[in-house]
């Protein structure tokens, strides 16, 4: 595999077979280029996580090759590991550490001293400053994410991979955290995000990959993505009862309460009004606009409605 200065993150055939033959990585090949926003995304079961833990070293890829600027991941691990910083999704941590003392004891597994300064930074901007003293043990869910971001970053890495970072957190931490990491990347950071939550996605990467059953189902940029999905989209809360037979066809998604239809003009829209009236049903919160990441997600992947 050749290496371009360019590239920040490079994954090229990887495979990963687990005991049983459950192939969960099956040969995926994909760039990330140096100071790019990117978005790995994918249904629960689609192979993320692993190639995650492959990234970080937990996991050992059956075949293919991953470099990070250009440091092969197989051979140097160490020195790959250096440039890279990962939050994973779950939360593990020492219950009887301060805050402040898990920070040093992170900075010390990467022979750091007398990063306080920085330190200090990360706390601060992740809003936990006034935490600092206070043991992991008494930390809420969503403080202990924040400082599994900030273990991340303690070195300065200039490649960052968050997996799943806001999952089960208040919307303060999201707004910090996006404020932050959008800085980082303004200042030439590479930013790897998973997620579930694709408005998210959409905001933030600038080109997306999409996998699906340990392969890449897409990867194009976000604009070109969201182009692939023709008509716009009416979206609604249905109260009163089913969604009519007739319009069936138009269907998008139907989650709960929640349908969106695939209308292509004005007609359609008043087609869709007529149908749910003649059935005495009611829509709620209609809104018509274009279509979003999830729609082409769904559409993508082929995930149930």
């Amino acid at each position: 595999m050749t290496t371009d200065e360019r590239t920040a993150l490079q994954i090229h055939s990887l495979t990963k077979t687990f005991p049983g033959g459950v192939r969960a990585l099956d040969g995926i090949s994909f760039d990330v280029a140096r100071g790019e926003f990117f978005g790995l995304l994918g249904p629960n079961g689609a192979g993320k996580t692993t190639l995650i833990s492959c990234l970080a070293g937990l996991t050992q890829p059956t075949s293919g090759e991953m470099t990070v600027l250009g440091i092969d991941c197989a051979r140097e691990r160490r020195r790959a590991s250096e440039h890279l910083g990962i939050v994973p999704q779950e939360i593990t941590f020492d219950p009887f550490l301060t805050v402040w003392e898990t920070l040093r004891f992170q900075s010390g597994y990467w022979g750091l001293r007398k990063n306080d300064a920085w330190l200090t930074e990360i706390v601060e901007r992740l809003g936990l400053a006034d935490k600092k003293a206070s043991p992991m043990r008494a930390l809420s869910g969503g403080m202990k994410r924040r400082v599994l971001v900030a273990q991340a970053l303690v070195h300065r890495p200039p490649v960052i991979v968050l997996d799943e970072p806001t999952a089960g957190v208040d919307v303060e931490l999201r707004e910090n955290l996006w404020a932050f990491i959008g800085d980082l990347h303004r200042a030439g950071h590479t930013i790897v995000l998973t997620t579930h939550n694709l408005a998210e996605a959409q905001a933030m990467c600038s080109r997306v990959a999409i996998l699906k059953n340990g392969r890449i189902a897409a990867l194009d940029r976000t604009d070109r993505l969201l182009a692939r999905v023709e008509g716009r989209m009416m979206r609604f809360r249905l109260t009163g009862g089913v969604l009519p037979e007739v319009l069936k066809p138009m269907l998008v998604r139907e989650v709960g309460e929640n349908v969106t239809l695939r209308i292509e003009s004005d007609d359609d829209i008043a087609a869709a009004l007529a149908a749910l009236k003649a059935a005495g049903l009611t829509a709620e919160g209609l809104t018509v606009g274009q279509a979003d990441l999830e729609d082409v997600f769904l559409a993508i992947t082929g995930e149930a409605r």
